[in-house]
This record gives structure tokens, C-alpha cells and sequence, in this order.
């Protein structure tokens, strides 16, 4: 697919004229590689076994597996912080307390929301509408006799 996102209308910056074969070279895509880490890597069945409990961990840590034991180490540290973290006693109040008491007010003019006609709107105003059309022409009609 061929986008032509220029507005020079064929015109070189000096103002000449493109050749064609110039002015009909596609666009190229540039990608950018992005650095997937290894996702084909699968861990070492000695490691699910250390977390599984059946192994101790000085048989697990060894070459290629210490990295794998280090992460998972600092994983469970990492976990146990949380784990013993609190929520203040007042934050359920402070943030009842923060929400509005009143319900919020539509800030777009009522001129620019959407306008939405059911069939049963429209034939009721078109209704009107001819009533109104009825009623101004005889009027207009009963003024121009006299």
C-alpha cells in the first residue's frame, strides 16, 4: 500500500518538479527490533523440585541454576514485605470522605451532546409539527380576508 503522507504536490524543497519514478517509490516500514528476552528458556527440573520443598537448596545452587535460585529467593522476599503490610485504619473513612456528596454535573452544553429521536419522538413531533404548519395558516389566511 502506497500512503503518500507529503503535501508538496509533487514539488522538490527548491520547487522542481519530481520525476515519477521518484514520486512513486513506496514508503518503507522502518521496524526496530525490540530485545525479547530468551522465552524459549525452560526451567531446570531441579529448581521446581527446590521449590517444591523435595530439594535443599545447596544441591539446586549450582551453575546455570544459582540465577534461577537468587530470583526466586528475592521473589519470596519481595512477597513476605507484602505480606506483612497494613492498611491504616482510617483510609476506608478518607476515602469515603473524599467522594462528592452530590451527584456531578454534565459539563458539556446541552447543544453539543448526543441527540438521540426514537421513531415514536419523531412521529409525535412531526405531528406537532403539521398541527402547528395548520394552525399558523389559518390564522395567516383568516387575517388576510379582513
Amino acid at each position: 500500500m502506497f500512503d503518500d503522507t507529503h503535501s508538496d504536490d509533487g514539488l522538490r524543497i527548491d520547487g522542481r518538479h519530481v520525476r515519477r519514478s521518484e514520486r512513486e517509490r513506496p514508503l518503507t516500514d522502518r521496524e526496530v527490533p525490540l530485545h525479547r528476552p530468551d522465552v524459549t528458556r525452560v526451567l531446570a527440573p531441579a529448581v521446581h523440585a527446590w521449590l517444591d520443598g523435595e530439594l535443599p537448596e545447596a544441591a539446586v545452587r549450582q551453575g546455570e541454576t544459582q540465577r534461577d535460585v537468587d530470583f526466586w529467593k528475592r521473589l519470596d522476599a519481595a512477597a513476605q514485605q507484602r505480606r506483612h503490610l497494613r492498611t491504616p485504619v482510617n483510609l476506608e473513612q478518607r476515602i469515603m470522605a473524599a467522594l462528592p456528596q452530590t451527584v456531578p454535573q454534565v459539563i458539556t452544553p446541552w447543544w453539543r451532546r448526543e441527540f438521540v429521536v426514537t421513531p415514536a419522538g419523531a412521529i409525535g413531533t412531526g405531528a406537532v409539527l403539521i398541527a402547528l404548519a395548520a394552525a399558523l395558516t389559518a390564522v395567516l389566511l383568516t387575517l388576510a380576508r379582513h
